[in-house]
């Protein structure tokens, strides 16, 4: 119980010294208080011109030679005086002004803030309460793996539990990686193993869907961790055959853009309806169901936002493309640690239906 208190006391320090969502919003507070200033500046600006307009209209010959009655008052200004003095100001108007709205923008921002790091904090929570059960499910995978004769389809099948509880183990740990604000520089994938395990994962699914899965092959070395590599792409094609009518076919192809390698997933989809197509990576967010009639996968609404984490935490990004009523087109850059041939768009082995 000590150790798991230092743990969750570790975890969050580093939320809260390298979480990026308060970062972000910090940032966002500060640009509000600038932009205030740069309105007051142009708003003192405008004051300051309407009083030298005005002072030099009064110096005109006309204004200086008009005859005042004895009931006028008459008040004497130096003009440099009056320019310093409003200059002076408006500065200090400025600045204030600016240094207001900065704290309280900050203050408007920080349930927000706040409600990202408990979000974070339960994600941790979860991701290590899942470790035993994890450990557990492994073994007992393994023990039925000792359990077969070799060479059988109950091995086979054994044998790709085994890999899946790894599979999922591996999930667990970036999550808590990501929970606690860490990130592996080093981090290489190959993007054709990727390929390989994401098709032979979404195979079931694509079958259970009549969706034809074509997958073009791919010998890119990725700046991310294997784990997160799978895991965009999982959620990339799942969200793809999910959306696709019965019958139809699900590309996913790649080619490489200078430093950096674009992954594109392509449906044959009603398009993204009901919801501005930037407005998909946000969590929770659900475009209406298709008015076409082809049946649809409904989702969490979690699987898009995380694949954006992934991407925007290694210096890549993901975006749509294209959508409308031939498909949606989702792009996925991450960045290029090597590049050993030109990957190819088409020649990819077909799964599914």
């Amino acid at each position: 119980m000590k150790r798991l208190g230092q743990w969750a006391t570790a975890v969050e320090r580093g939320i809260t010294d390298r979480d990026p969502d308060r970062r972000a919003y910090r940032q966002s507070a500060l640009r509000i208080g600038l932009r205030v200033a740069v309105v007051s500046a142009a708003l003192v600006f405008a004051v300051i011109v309407l009083v030298v307009v005005y002072v030099l209209w009064q110096l005109t010959p006309a204004q200086q030679l008009e005859r005042h009655g004895p009931e006028d008052v008459h008040v004497y200004l130096d003009t440099f005086d009056l320019l310093i003095a409003v200059l002076v100001v408006g500065s200090a108007a400025v600045v204030l002004a600016g240094a207001a709205t900065w704290l309280i923008a900050g203050r408007a921002v920080r349930p927000l803030a706040e409600a990202y790091r408990l979000q974070r904090t339960f994600v941790a929570d979860a991701s290590h309460e899942l470790r035993t059960p994890l450990t557990v499910l492994s073994a007992r995978a393994q023990q039925l793996q000792a359990m077969l004769p070799a060479a059988t389809s109950e091995r086979a099948v054994a044998d790709a539990l085994r890999d899946d509880t790894r599979a999922l183990a591996e999930v667990v740990e970036d999550l808590l990686a990501t929970a606690a604000g860490r990130s592996d520089e080093r981090a290489e994938a190959a993007l054709g193993h990727a390929l390989d395990s994401a098709a032979d994962d979404m195979a079931v699914l694509a079958r259970d869907r009549n969706v034809h899965l074509v997958v073009a092959p791919g010998d890119a070395l990725l700046r991310v961790t294997p784990t997160q590599l799978r895991r965009c792409l999982v959620a990339l094609i799942d969200n793809a055959i999910g959306h696709s009518p019965i019958g139809g076919t699900v590309w996913v192809e790649n080619e490489t853009a200078g430093d950096r390698v674009v992954i594109r997933v392509r449906d044959e989809g009603a398009g993204i309806t009901g919801i501005a197509p930037r407005r998909v990576f946000d969590r929770f967010a659900h475009g209406t169901p298709s008015q076409s009639g082809a049946p649809t996968r409904t989702s969490n609404g979690i699987g898009l936002a995380l694949v954006r984490d992934i991407a925007v935490r290694a210096g890549g990004d993901v975006l749509v493309e294209r959508t409308g009523k031939t498909g949606t087109v989702f792009a996925l850059t991450l960045p290029l640690v090597r590049h050993d041939t030109k990957a190819g768009r088409h020649g990819g082995r077909g799964l599914g239906a």
